[in-house]
C-alpha cells in the first residue's frame, strides 16, 4: 500500500491531537517538525505528498526543492509564508482555512476599540497604582455618532460592521475588490483609502498581507488622519509602517493605536510601544479561541485529506490556478466540513 507522507511545519500546540484525528488513514504517515529556516524545511520535506505549515518559510526555494508535494495547507487565514506563484507553477494546490476566527477576530477588534474609547485600558493601570480620578482618562467621547473605517472588507470586517452598528457607529470601507452591492447590503459605504484616513475616528486594518498591502498605511495615511484617530490592527502588522506609525503616535498627529500585531512578533523588549499609554497590546490573540483553534487546525488536516484520499482540489484553494492542469475533480466536501458550519 501506497503511504502518503505529510509533514507539519511547525506549530505552537500542545499536541497535534486533532491533525492526528483527521489524518487518521493507514495510508497517511504524519511527520511532525519544528522547522525555522528554509534548509530545515527542505530536508524534512523533500520527499512529502503534502504539507501543513504556519510560520515556517515555504518559498521559491523550498517550493522547488519539493519532488512529490500535491497539497499545501496552512494554519490561517494568510498565506504570506508561502511563495504562492512557485506553488502554482509546480501544480501544488495551496490552501487556507478562511473562516475559522470570525468571530473571535471580529469580536477583539471590537474589544479594542471599546477599550481605547472607554480608557479601560488606561483606567486600570491608573486605578491599580492608587490614583482614583476619572480625569486622567480625559478626554472620552461619546461613540454614538462616531465613523468607523475599514481597511478591507471581507468576513471578518462585515462581521465587525454588524456587531458595532447598534453602538451608532457609522461604517465606511476601502476594498478595491468588493462589488459595491455587497457594501450595501450592509449599509457600508465605499471609499478610497484617503478618504477613508480623513472621515474615520476609528481605523481597523483586515486587509491581507502582500507585496502590494505591505506598508499600506504609511505617511501619508497618517498625515491624512485626524489628530483624535485611533489605529486597530487585528490581521499582520507589516500592514502597517511602524516607524510612522510611531512617529504620528508620538507627534500627536493621531489619538492611539489599539493593536494585536506588530512588524516582528514577538515584540522586542525596548520597542517604543510598550512605554506609550497611547498603544493598547495584545499578543496575537485575536484568532483564539478553544473552538476556534479546533477549527482551524482539523479544517487544515481536511484540506490535506481533500487531496490526498479524495482527489479533489481542497475546499478553500487559494491558487485556483491549478484547476487548469485537471488533474483533480471539483470538491464534493461539504459534507466533511458541515460539524463546522
Amino acid at each position: 500500500m501506497k503511504k502518503w507522507k505529510v509533514v507539519v511545519t511547525d506549530w505552537e500546540y500542545e499536541d497535534l491531537r486533532f491533525e492526528q484525528a483527521v489524518l487518521n488513514d493507514e495510508s497517511i504517515e504524519l511527520i511532525p517538525a519544528q522547522c525555522k529556516t528554509e534548509e530545515e524545511v527542505i530536508n524534512v520535506c523533500r520527499d512529502a505528498d503534502a504539507i501543513i505549515n504556519q510560520y515556517a518559510p515555504l518559498s521559491q526555494r523550498v517550493i522547488e526543492s519539493l519532488k512529490k508535494c500535491k497539497v499545501i495547507t496552512r494554519y490561517g487565514v494568510g498565506v504570506d509564508t508561502i511563495d504562492l506563484k512557485a506553488a502554482t507553477d509546480r501544480g501544488i494546490c495551496v490552501a487556507n482555512v478562511p473562516d475559522y476566527c470570525v468571530d473571535e477576530v471580529s469580536d477583539h477588534a471590537l474589544a479594542l476599540l471599546l477599550s481605547w474609547s472607554r480608557k479601560v485600558t488606561l483606567s486600570n493601570k491608573y486605578v491599580k497604582n492608587g490614583v482614583w480620578d476619572f480625569k486622567v482618562t480625559q478626554p472620552i467621547y461619546r461613540l454614538r455618532g462616531r465613523v468607523l473605517g475599514l481597511v478591507g472588507f471581507g468576513k471578518i470586517p462585515q462581521a465587525l460592521a454588524e456587531k458595532v452598528k447598534p453602538l451608532g457607529i457609522q461604517v465606511i470601507a476601502y476594498d478595491p475588490y468588493i462589488p459595491e452591492e455587497i457594501a450595501e447590503k450592509q449599509d457600508v459605504t465605499l471609499v478610497s483609502l484617503d478618504e477613508l484616513c480623513q472621515q474615520s475616528d476609528f481605523i481597523s486594518v483586515h486587509a491581507p498581507l502582500t507585496s502590494s498591502t505591505r506598508g499600506l498605511i504609511g505617511k501619508n495615511e497618517f498625515s491624512l488622519m485626524k489628530d483624535n484617530a485611533v489605529v486597530i490592527n487585528t490581521s499582520r502588522g507589516p500592514l502597517i509602517h511602524e516607524e510612522s506609525l510611531i512617529e504620528a503616535l508620538q507627534k500627536e498627529k493621531i489619538a492611539g493605536a489599539s493593536l494585536d500585531v506588530v512588524e516582528g512578533e514577538p515584540i522586542s523588549s525596548n520597542h517604543p510601544f510598550l512605554k506609550m499609554d497611547n498603544v493598547i497590546l495584545t499578543p496575537h490573540v485575536a484568532w483564539y479561541s478553544e473552538e476556534s483553534a479546533a477549527e482551524l487546525r482539523t479544517k487544515a488536516a481536511m484540506g490535506v485529506v481533500d487531496v490526498l484520499l479524495y482527489c479533489e482540489y481542497p475546499k478553500y484553494l487559494v491558487n485556483k490556478e491549478v484547476k487548469a492542469t485537471g488533474q483533480l475533480s471539483e470538491t464534493e466536501s461539504e459534507s466533511r466540513y458541515r460539524v463546522f458550519a
